[in-house]
């Protein structure tokens, strides 16, 4: 087949391995960075150019699309789905999965268990919304942030009420959740394909840190996963739309909390802690599944 992979990095870890990957079993694959990408989106003959050239014949395409590009990312893969070519996952299920208070109301929804969380605009709502959590301590998100950035914990009343107070200040949009105690500022990152939760591990934030995300220095080890955190996290990933995603949980007294769907999850945490392969199952999740297109 042939394979295309958007990517703005083609020397980052994951870029490498699923080129290495679908390579290894026999595919053309090549790397093409989005933002180069312009498109002709007329009914007659739609299609994606990138530095002049026609990317026609492409039989599937790996989407890693990073959330400061979400809007034009998802409009060149929504322009590959145009052209009935298969996608590993589907730009409105990206588009969905960046708007964390979106995701957050479908999976209660549906639902999926998540940590309390509130989310109001006006400041002289500060008050009613720290107490709907719980109180301090409590986590405040921006709802555009990611790896960790714009998550900031308040230990006492009064510096909840003063970090919300500066992010509506700024017209920023957040999130207020409970803080999981028990948790101890570890998650568990659920890395699922197809409906299949094909490798986890535990990620445990440094000392004195809550956040747990590998780009902010945690560390990670292998984990089993009981059955019930198993389901939910597969159950997150179908709600979503997601063929491919690491879905963060935490665990708490009342079971596995969902945090967060990530579509595009990095590979390089994952692969070296699980010791498994998979960028090469992500190959063969579309080998199973990118002839349904062609054929529907």
């Amino acid at each position: 087949m042939k394979i295309a992979i958007l990517s703005r990095d083609p020397a980052l870890y994951s870029s490498v391995r699923l080129m290495e990957a679908a390579k290894a079993r026999g595919h053309d694959a090549r790397i093409f960075d989005p933002t180069h990408c312009y498109m002709n989106i007329t009914s007659m003959k739609p299609s994606i150019h990138y530095m002049g050239e026609d990317l026609l014949g492409y039989d599937a395409v790996i989407p890693r699309i990073g959330a400061s590009i979400t809007f034009y990312g998802t409009a060149v893969l929504r322009q590959f789905e145009v052209m009935g070519v298969y996608t590993l996952n589907k730009s409105a299920a990206i588009s969905r999965s960046r708007d964390k208070m979106a995701s957050s109301q479908l999976l209660a929804r549906k639902g999926i268990d998540l940590p309390i969380t509130a989310f109001a605009h006006n400041p002289d709502n500060i008050e009613d919304l720290i107490a709907e959590v719980g109180g301090a301590p409590l986590v405040i998100k921006l709802v555009e942030g990611s790896q960790g950035i714009g998550v900031v914990l308040a230990e006492t009343h009064n510096a909840a009420h003063s970090v919300i107070q500066a992010f509506m200040g700024l017209n920023a949009n957040i999130m207020v959740q409970e803080f999981v105690q028990e948790a101890a500022g570890s998650d568990i990152r659920c890395f699922v394909i197809g409906d299949k939760v094909v490798a986890a591990m535990k990620r445990q934030g440094r000392e004195g840190e809550f956040r747990s995300n590998l780009h902010r220095g945690g560390t990670a080890t292998l984990i089993r996963l009981a059955p019930a955190e198993r389901a939910a996290a597969v159950q997150a990933a179908k709600i979503m739309g997601l063929d491919v995603c690491g879905v963060d949980l935490l665990r708490s007294k009342r079971g596995p909390l969902v945090m967060e769907v990530n579509s595009s999850p990095g590979l390089e945490g994952i692969e070296k802690t699980s010791g498994k392969d998979i960028a090469s199952l992500m190959i063969e999740h579309i080998e199973k599944n990118a002839g349904k297109v062609k054929s529907a």
